[in-house]
């Protein structure tokens, strides 16, 4: 690949959108050419502001990002958007669906989006979407966006995507809240109370607002904020903007933003890793073969899952 590599990064550099969606292709179809682009770019990573917007199927994450692109343009910044979206990977209709909530992208050369099938994952964000927000980063976006199609157990990865991130609730998640509320402060620098106009949004944000008291500031000293905003009448956005601002600035001090990074660098190195291990242990044809006679001591109740499952490794190990 090397010509074609090469004609994607001289591309990506002087702001071809042709370029870098190309290399965004190549992301997504994995492989040893992915792993080039990405090794190639990295070191033109980490300038973009990276915010990830995630909360439950139907609050109007998409609608929100329209309205904060909109601010974010207004200052001049170029935006990238990487949308995850549970439509199905071959109907196209994930790049239709976010880019005809996101209005403010329509004909603007300062915003590149970029859907992407959620490929069987149920929830939250998948490694792939912060690979093409790298591409994002590296192509010189100034803020890039992260929409997640959903809250589950895997989505605090998140923190380890953005420089901040932005959990969005609506006065209808009623029960599911009380039972996502301690994982959501973990992950949350800014929670939003979006479709304020209905029903149920004062007493929501009073309730996060107590939560959020209780828990106190972050080890780094910022203390989470709640806004109430309504995407589709254009209400507290602005306060929103000033939220992503203060949590941007404060992150800025001393240092924070290097520490939040190298903490999401590890995370991401460590999960390739054990991911590398995976795919390298069940290369080894000799395991497959002792797997299936243990599994027969397994079935027929003479050992147990973990002594099988430690069986194996220490087979492996002594060769």
């Amino acid at each position: 690949m090397g010509s074609q590599l090469n004609e994607m990064l001289s591309g990506i550099d002087s702001g071809d959108v042709l370029a870098a969606s190309r290399a965004m292709s190549t992301v997504e179809r994995g492989g040893a050419d992915a792993e080039a682009i990405l090794d190639a770019l990295h070191p033109k990573t980490g300038r973009a502001w990276r915010v990830a917007f995630t909360g439950p199927g139907g609050a109007g994450k998409s609608s929100l990002i329209d309205r904060a692109i909109a601010v974010e343009r207004a200052r001049s910044r170029t935006v990238g958007v990487v949308a995850e979206d549970p439509s199905s990977p071959f109907s196209g209709g994930a790049i239709l669906g976010d880019r005809v909530r996101m209005a403010n992208a329509q004909g603007d050369a300062g915003v590149f989006v970029r859907s992407l099938a959620s490929r069987g994952s149920e929830t939250g964000l998948s490694a792939l979407a912060g690979e093409l927000a790298d591409v994002m980063d590296a192509f010189g976006r100034d803020v890039v966006m992260l929409e997640s199609m959903g809250v589950g157990q895997v989505e605090t990865r998140v923190r380890f995507m953005a420089d901040t991130v932005v959990v969005v609730l609506t006065p209808e998640a009623g029960d599911d809240v009380q039972t996502m509320k301690s994982g959501l402060l973990e992950v949350a620098d800014i929670l939003v109370v979006n479709k304020s106009d209905r029903a149920g949004a004062d007493v929501l944000a009073a309730d996060l607002h107590s939560v959020a008291s209780l828990r106190g500031a972050s080890p780094s000293g910022w203390a989470t904020p709640v806004v109430q905003t309504s995407a589709t009448e254009a209400k507290g956005i602005d306060a929103l903007g000033a939220a992503l601002d203060l949590h941007r600035a404060h992150l800025e001090q001393g240092g924070r933003r290097t520490t939040r990074r190298r903490e999401a660098l590890r995370e991401r190195v460590r999960l390739l890793m054990e991911e590398q291990v995976r795919v390298d242990l069940w290369r080894d044809p000799t395991l497959h073969e002792r797997f299936d006679a243990i599994l027969e001591a397994v079935v027929g109740g003479r050992t147990s899952p973990y002594r099988a499952a430690r069986d194996l490794m220490e087979s492996r190990r002594n060769g």
